[in-house]
C-alpha cells in the first residue's frame, strides 16, 4: 500500500510541474489522484470514507460561498475603491497596507478565500500605483502577508484546521486560544522580517 501511494503521490507531483505544458487543473490532478488509490487500493469504502475530513471541507466549502457572495453584492468592488483612495497612490504604503491587513484577516477568515477575495483588489490597486521597477512587489506582499497570516490562528489557513482535526482524533486535542498565543508571536516576528525584506528588495536596492 505504501508504495501504490507512492507511485501515485509522485505522478500527481510530476503532473502539478507539467502544468503549464499539461493545461490540466491542480484540482483534476489531485482529484485523478484520489480516484487512482480509490480504484488501486483494494480497501473497503468505508475505510477511507471514514477518514475524509468532513467538517474540514464543509468548513472551506461555507467560506467559498462567502467570498462568492462577497463578490456578487459588489463588496469586493467597494472595497477596491476605498482602499485606492486610503493609499493615494503611493507604492510603499500601498504595500505596507496590503501586508499589514492580510495578515490579521487572513488569520480570521483562512487565507485561501482571503486571497481569493483581494485578487481583484490587488489588481485595482496595481493599476492605481504609479509605474514602479517591480510591479510585483503588491502581489509580494499579499501572498507574503496571507501566508504568514495563517499562522495567527487555528482557522487562520487550511492545514491548521486538517491539523487540529487529526490532533482531535488522535486524542491530543489543542485549543484554539492556546494555538492563538503561540501564533500571535509566530506572525509578528514574520511580518516584522516581511516588511524589512520588501522594503529594502523593492524599494532600496530597487
Amino acid at each position: 500500500m505504501l508504495v501504490k501511494c507512492g507511485v501515485v503521490l509522485a505522478l500527481v507531483f510530476a503532473a502539478f510541474v507539467a502544468h503549464p505544458v499539461l493545461h490540466v487543473e491542480p484540482s483534476l490532478v489531485a482529484l485523478l489522484g484520489a480516484g487512482l488509490l480509490v480504484v488501486i487500493s483494494g480497501l473497503e469504502r468505508s475505510d477511507y470514507l471514514a477518514s475524509v475530513e468532513w467538517d474540514t471541507l464543509l468548513f472551506l466549502a461555507g467560506l467559498f460561498v462567502m467570498v462568492g457572495a462577497l463578490m456578487k453584492t459588489g463588496v469586493i468592488d467597494k472595497l477596491a475603491h476605498a482602499a485606492t483612495e486610503v493609499t493615494g497612490g503611493n507604492a510603499l504604503f500601498t504595500v505596507m497596507l496590503i501586508l499589514g491587513v492580510s495578515a490579521p484577516v487572513s488569520g480570521v477568515i483562512d487565507n485561501i478565500p482571503y486571497v481569493a477575495t483581494m485578487t481583484p483588489i490587488v489588481s485595482e490597486l496595481s493599476a492605481a500605483v504609479p509605474a514602479h521597477p517591480h510591479p510585483d512587489v503588491l502581489w509580494w506582499a499579499l501572498a507574503l502577508g496571507a501566508d504568514f497570516g495563517g499562522n495567527l490562528t487555528a482557522v487562520g489557513a487550511s492545514a491548521n484546521v486538517v491539523m487540529l482535526g487529526i490532533a482531535r482524533h488522535a486524542d491530543n486535542s489543542i485549543s484554539f486560544w492556546e494555538f492563538t498565543r503561540k501564533g500571535v508571536v509566530v506572525t509578528a516576528v514574520s511580518l516584522v522580517l516581511a516588511a524589512v525584506y520588501l522594503w529594502v528588495r523593492y524599494f532600496v536596492w530597487a
